[in-house]
């Protein structure tokens, strides 16, 4: 259940920390050469019974502990046959889990960027401070957020410094060091503590100061809360200007970047970029899944470990060492073999699950179109692949799928039911599609309110309540009327 909720974009490092604990386990091209006997110091060609001799040092399973009673209970014919008949010899994605061919094993591309912190330290060289002041610099730095914000206050800065660094300092001190990087570091508006003083801080240093500017200085600084509640009759009236005019002086405001520190991508972060685990494509109107396996190398049990198991068998003197060896050896095959199985099994699951998913929503994959998904919830693909909800909902919750029309997180095909007036049964994804529809082409200087929304939805034949279009409504990230208000 682990290994099914890893996303293809993390399997190859939960594949390698498994390969890192388990010698037994290992993974390369068919043909290819194995070499894990070496990790053992023990050269292939010499792998006999004397490899098992007793008092001889860095043996394997050296320190187990082991009775004599659960030591002569190990019966190696299953093993031996299982090796040699290959059963467990190598495991990849083959075409029966739909894998994708061996040409499209690369790996996955990571980028290389600087990080915002990054970007403001690199420009700490334009302030010519001295050893000291750059410490200061770099606290302040570092307590700025990922949007550009300043989240502390100068005083607990203060005792970061004395705590953290063993550098003495004052407010004032701190406060100047801030002002410098708050005038001069890109972008501007970085080091602000709240919104205001951010638009602030990138009016005061937008060039040239004209009228436009200095209005939209007044604005921020005396009718902030008129302003971001849009009550813009209020605001032109205070102001004293015409229409034209006051158009002119919002759009220099609306311009301005609310998060200075937006533009910089996250760094590390596994929502930084998306790996597909499934790819969809329609061939002349037949629907073909495959599954990502770029990620996954092929896993197989280390012929060193079997060939151990093998001069146990052939050998005639079997002595406690022996035996405690051969049971440490047992261990890791076993987990060798679970973790083989259990990632076979997760293919096998990812693509029951994505199967009965494409039979529902078997119109959307093959038009794209968001009118055209069918209402799903969990229940529905459980009862189709006779699992349970609980697996359905790890494979719903952490998988992207690529079709032609773009690549969707799972999640994004189920959806509750509405019944329209006819009696038919409509997903709630097709209602707020509409919705979306009606918002985006209403009338920004007259936007629709949630009553003349859920009129326009019931006109169409949807019986829905005003509350739950509001619901949809910021479901959808739409902000009230008033505040999709435009001049």
């Amino acid at each position: 259940m682990k290994l099914l909720q890893v996303p293809t974009a993390n399997l190859e490092e939960r594949i390698k920390e498994e390969l890192e604990e388990n010698p037994a386990l290992e993974h390369g091209e068919e043909g290819e050469t194995n070499t894990d006997d070496d990790l053992y110091g023990l050269d292939k060609a010499e792998s006999t019974d004397d490899d098992f001799s007793a008092g001889g040092e860095d043996e394997p399973g050296e320190d187990v502990e082991l009775s004599n009673d659960t030591a002569d209970k190990i019966d190696l014919d299953d093993y031996l046959r299982g090796e040699d008949s290959g059963d467990y010899g190598s495991y990849d994605y083959g075409d029966d889990y739909g894998g994708s061919d061996d040409s499209d094993r690369q790996p996955i591309p990571i980028r290389l960027e600087n990080s915002f912190h990054d970007h403001l330290l690199d420009q700490l060289g334009m302030l010519e401070l001295d050893e000291r002041e750059t410490a200061i610099a770099e606290q302040i730095i570092g307590s700025i957020d990922d949007d550009g914000y300043l989240r502390r206050e100068v005083p607990a800065i203060v005792d970061d410094l004395a705590f953290a660094r063993n550098i003495s300092t004052d407010v004032d001190e701190v406060n100047n060091i801030l002002s410098r990087i708050r005038s001069t570091f890109d972008p501007a508006g970085v080091g602000a503590w709240s919104l205001q003083e951010c638009l602030l801080i990138q009016l005061q240093r937008l060039q040239p100061q004209t009228k436009e500017v200095r209005a939209a200085t007044t604005i921020i600084s005396k009718h902030f809360s008129e302003f971001i509640k849009k009550h813009y009759e209020k605001v032109q009236r205070l102001l004293g200007v015409d229409s034209d005019a006051f158009r002119t002086i919002i759009n220099v405001i609306t311009h301005l970047t609310p998060k200075p520190g937006s533009a910089f991508g996250s760094v590390n972060k596994a929502e930084s970029y998306i790996i597909p685990d499934f790819f969809v494509f329609n061939n002349a109107g037949k629907l073909e899944l495959t599954l990502n396996s770029k990620n996954a190398p092929e896993l197989r049990v280390s012929e060193g470990y079997r060939e151990m198991m093998r001069a146990y068998e052939r050998g005639d003197k079997k002595d406690k060492r022996q035996r405690e060896a051969v049971q440490f050896i047992k261990q890791k095959l076993d987990a060798a073999k679970w973790f083989i199985d259990a990632i076979r099994q997760r293919q096998h699951t990812l693509l029951h699950t994505m199967n009965a998913i494409i039979d529902i929503q078997r119109e959307f994959f093959l038009t794209g179109d968001d009118a055209t998904l069918r209402p799903m919830i969990l229940k529905d693909v459980a009862q189709r692949t006779n699992l349970d909800i609980s697996t359905v909902s790890r494979v719903a919750n952490s998988k992207y799928v690529q079709t032609e029309f773009g690549t969707y997180k799972l999640k994004y095909f189920f959806s509750e039911a509405l019944q329209t007036d006819s009696g038919e049964e409509v997903s709630t994804r097709e209602v707020k599609s509409i919705l979306a529809g009606f918002i985006v082409d209403e009338d920004k200087k007259h936007p629709f309110s949630d009553d003349r929304l859920t009129e326009m939805l019931q006109e169409k034949g949807y019986n829905i309540a005003r509350r739950t279009v509001a619901k949809y409504r910021e479901q959808l990230n739409v902000p009230v009327a008033r505040l999709r208000k435009e001049l």
